[in-house]
C-alpha cells in the first residue's frame, strides 16, 4: 500500500482541494493519505477562516485517512521552515510519496532549482547580493538562479522548499506534482475551481461563495474581528520596550513599526506603509503576527518536539498502530515544551479574534475519529 503525504492549510477547504484528493485516489487507488494540517494561522500569517478542528472534520469527511498537526510556531514561518518541518513529520510517519500542487508542474526544473540551492556555494552569495540591492527574496532567488520569473509563483516556490526538504531529510520520498487548476493571484475568476485567495476576497466583498466550496466548509467559516486584531497589535507595538526580540523583526524594521503605527488605521494600512522592495507583504505580515502571538526569537524550538495526531479513520488508525514503534518522536503533546506553550498562545488569540471556544476542544486532546 502506497502512503501519500499532503500538506495543506484549507483556508478554506474548497473544490480545488476536493480535486486534489480525487486526483491522488486516481493516481494511487489503494493508497493511504496522511495530511499535515496547518491550523489557526497560515504560512502567509493570515487568520484561518476555518478552525483547526473543523478542518480535521472536513478532511476526514473527504477521505483523508490520518490528520496530523503542523504546530503554529512552524506553520507561521517562511516556506523553508514550513516545508522542512512538514516533511520531517511525514518522514516520521513513513510516507513514501509527497503530492503537491504547482503552477508550472515542471518537476524536473523545480528539482534542479532545489538541488542548486543546496549544492551551489555561490548561490547564497548571489542571493545576499541581490537582497542588498533591495530586491525581495523571491526576486533575489530568481536572479541568483537565473531562472524565468514565472518560477516565482507561490506554489512553485513552496514546491522547491518541499523538494529541498526531501533531499535533506529522506531522498527516497517520491515527489509528485499536480497541475494547479487556478492561479493564486487570480481574484476575479468565477470558475468552479478558484483559489482560496479568490474565495476570501469574494467573502470580504460579501459575494456569494457557495459554488466554490462544499456545504460542510461553508457552514464552518468564521468571522474574523480585524479591528480587534489591529487594536491588539497596536497595543503590543506601543508598549513593547524592544520589538527586535520577536521572530522576523530584523534590521531595524521595528523603528518603522513604531513610526507608522499611529499614522495608520488598519493592519492593511500598516503593512502598506512599511512594505518596500526588500520587505514583501508576506514577510511583514508574518513578522506582525509573531509580535501579536508573542513568538520570540529565543522561544523558537530547533527540533520537532512531538507529533500530534488530530484525527483518523479506521484505515488511518490501523496504519498508525502498525508503525507506532518505529516513530522516534512522542505521539502526544509535551506540555512543558516550547512548541506546546506557543500553540496555546495561538489558540488563545484565535479564540479572541473569532469569538470561538477552540480552547475547550484543544483541552480534550483527543483525535477526531470517523
Amino acid at each position: 500500500m502506497q502512503t501519500v503525504g499532503i500538506i495543506c492549510e484549507y483556508n478554506p477547504f474548497h473544490n480545488g482541494h476536493i480535486y486534489h484528493i480525487k486526483k491522488i485516489k486516481d493516481l494511487f487507488p489503494n493508497s493511504l493519505i496522511i495530511l499535515i494540517l496547518n491550523g489557526y494561522f497560515t504560512e502567509r500569517a493570515e487568520v484561518s477562516i476555518i478552525s483547526k478542528f473543523d478542518k480535521v472534520t472536513i478532511a476526514l469527511e473527504y477521505n483523508i485517512d490520518l490528520v496530523v498537526e503542523l504546530p503554529a510556531i512552524f506553520g507561521t514561518q517562511s516556506a523553508d521552515t514550513f516545508a522542512s518541518k512538514s516533511i520531517e513529520i511525514l518522514n516520521e510517519l513513513k510516507v513514501d510519496t509527497l503530492v503537491f500542487g504547482s503552477e508550472s508542474n515542471n518537476l524536473e526544473t523545480l528539482m534542479k532549482i532545489a538541488q542548486t540551492q543546496l549544492s551551489d556555494s555561490n548561490y547564497n552569495v548571489q542571493v545576499k547580493k541581490y537582497l542588498k540591492e533591495k530586491n525581495n527574496y523571491p526576486t533575489a532567488l530568481a536572479k541568483a538562479l537565473n531562472i524565468p520569473f514565472n518560477y516565482n509563483n507561490p506554489n512553485d516556490l513552496l514546491a522547491i522548499s518541499y523538494l529541498k526538504a526531501i533531499l535533506q531529510i529522506n531522498p527516497n520520498i517520491k515527489p509528485v506534482s499536480i497541475q494547479r487548476t487556478s492561479q493564486y493571484h487570480d481574484i476575479q475568476s468565477k470558475e468552479e475551481i478558484v483559489s482560496a485567495t479568490n474565495i476570501r476576497t469574494k467573502l470580504k466583498k460579501q459575494e456569494d461563495i457557495t459554488r466554490y466550496l462544499p456545504k460542510i466548509a461553508y457552514k464552518n467559516i468564521k468571522n474574523i474581528n480585524e479591528d480587534l486584531l489591529f487594536t491588539l497589535l497596536k497595543y503590543k507595538i506601543k508598549t513593547c520596550a524592544d520589538l527586535s526580540v520577536y521572530l522576523d523583526v530584523d534590521e531595524g524594521i521595528e523603528n518603522r513599526l513604531v513610526k507608522f503605527v499611529d499614522k495608520t488605521n488598519s493592519l492593511e494600512d500598516l503593512i502598506k506603509s512599511i512594505k518596500s522592495k526588500r520587505y514583501t507583504y508576506n514577510k511583514i505580515n508574518r513578522m506582525l503576527l509573531h509580535i501579536l502571538l508573542d513568538f520570540k526569537k529565543t522561544d523558537k524550538p530547533d527540533n520537532l518536539e512531538y507529533i500530534r495526531i488530530l484525527g483518523f479513520n479506521q484505515k488511518g488508525q490501523t496504519y498508525l498502530n502498525k508503525i507506532k514503534k518505529e516513530i522516534t518522536k512522542p505521539l502526544n503533546p509535551i506540555y512543558n515544551s516550547q512548541t506546546y506553550k506557543l500553540e496555546q498562545k495561538a489558540i488563545f488569540l484565535y479564540d479572541l479574534l473569532t469569538n470561538s471556544q477552540e480552547k475547550e476542544r484543544e483541552r480534550k486532546n483527543k483525535p477526531l475519529i470517523k
